[in-house]
């Protein structure tokens, strides 16, 4: 039975997106084995054609007699679901599935902003991280090996803070906006267990990935955490493996009984994402390489990214998506937060 086939994946500890799907497939108790490592050793080792661009975590499908390795957790959630029915993190209600999926978006392409900021721009984080990371791929690695890899590793990933836009300018407005996002969550999560009621969807997976990071691995938002919002912290620990929560349709809480909470999350979305996903898309279609904007007050710069417009793109395709109602119900969530900015691309 296909409920019963094993989904073989590679991964690092280190690795969010690596974290989001571990806890996802706990909760919808689907039978896995991650390898801790390189997905580049894993599709050698397998003999199978890398994904381009590869990174973490790599699926491996088994399909038409051969294995195919895939990545990007949001398609493959949806993959999943189709083949492993019941549990489903997915919310069959059209309104509140596109808010599932906007949240979902949200972590993925801003949140891992505060993720890599604080793991590699504050001083003692970078140090953390580079001498965590090469032993997360092999705790026996020898001395001098993992001297020299921690080296290079943080050396490459302090050079590229100037990627999701982290320096100087923007560091006050990443933690400004991290620590507007905790309280949104510690208000909410005073409400309901879960962002959309009491089950998880898969944007309670997509937050809980980057939080695995920004609570249990680096410490400046480990304490900024602790600080501002206490009941995240627990949340995380909750959300490692919900294997044992028995969900029902009706633990879902349509939009309209949402509590007030929801849509503070909804306006950090549309302060800082909204704006970067415009420029973003704005400067991907003139063909240039960067793009600068203002962001909660302060002028942002940072690389262009052709699969965040993408992602704008397929958020906007969803929200057409949307009958009369639904989308009725949407916009009353969304109006005057911002995020309707995004929703008006042809």
């Amino acid at each position: 039975m296909a409920s019963q086939q094993l989904v073989r994946f590679a991964g690092g500890t280190g690795s969010p997106y690596t974290q989001k799907m571990v806890a996802l497939l706990r909760y919808r108790r689907v039978p896995y084995a991650v390898t801790w490592g390189q997905p580049d050793a894993a599709c050698d080792a397998l003999g199978v054609e890398k994904p381009k661009p590869i990174f973490m975590p790599t699926f491996f499908f088994d399909a038409d007699g051969k294995t195919e390795a895939v990545c990007d957790s949001t398609p493959i959630i949806r993959r999943l679901e189709e083949m492993y029915p019941g549990r489903s993190v997915l919310p069959e209600d059209p309104a509140l599935a596109f808010i599932d999926y906007l949240i979902e978006d949200f972590a993925d392409e801003w949140c891992t902003k505060y993720m890599f900021h604080y793991r590699w721009y504050p001083q003692v984080d970078a140090d953390n991280a580079g001498s965590l990371l090469p032993l997360g791929v092999d705790v026996r690695m020898p001395q001098e090996q993992w001297r020299q890899m921690k080296s290079w590793i943080t050396e490459r990933q302090v050079g590229r803070l100037y990627v999701v836009g982290s320096n100087d300018t923007t560091a006050p407005v990443i933690d400004a906006s991290y620590r507007r996002f905790l309280a949104a969550m510690e208000n909410h999560l005073a409400n309901q267990k879960f962002m959309l009621g009491g089950r998880p969807g898969a944007g309670d997976f997509g937050l809980h990935g980057q939080l695995t990071q920004l609570v249990g691995f680096d410490p400046t938002p480990r304490n900024i955490t602790h600080e501002v919002s206490p009941r995240t912290v627990a949340w995380v620990d909750h959300m490692c493996d919900q294997s044992g929560l028995e969900p029902r349709e009706q633990d879902w809480v349509g939009l309209a009984q949402q509590p007030a909470s929801l849509r503070c999350l909804m306006e950090e979305i549309g302060r800082v994402y909204a704006p970067a996903q415009l420029a973003n898309a704005r400067a991907v279609r003139a063909g240039e390489k960067s793009w600068e904007a203002e962001i909660d007050g302060a002028p942002w710069t940072q690389q262009s990214f052709p699969y965040q417009l993408k992602c704008l793109q397929w958020t906007n395709e969803r929200y057409r998506a949307l009958g009369e109602g639904d989308r009725a119900q949407v916009d009353a969530l969304l109006e005057g937060t911002g995020v309707d900015t995004m929703l008006s691309m042809a």
